[in-house]
């Protein structure tokens, strides 16, 4: 799944894969606004992304589904 993050006064959004589920990005995310610190998330490569929370512009949560490759349906 894709999440991007806008951070405040950043022009480039941080974008990443997860396989972390909508619900717990979501979770994190409100945990994070309700008084954390920062937001932490981990990508598909094990990488643990960590932004301060007064720092959050948005948080995009993309759909869990799969991508194809190909041209064959799966």
């Amino acid at each position: 799944m894709e999440i991007t993050i806008g951070i405040r006064d950043v022009a480039r959004e941080l974008v990443l894969e997860s396989n972390q589920t909508p619900d717990e990005v979501s979770a994190a995310v409100a945990a994070a606004l309700a008084g954390g610190a920062a937001l932490e998330l981990m990508d598909t490569r094990g990488r643990r992304v960590v932004v301060p929370t007064g720092s959050l512009g948005y948080v995009e949560i993309g759909s869990e589904d799969q991508r194809r490759i190909g041209f064959g349906t799966i």
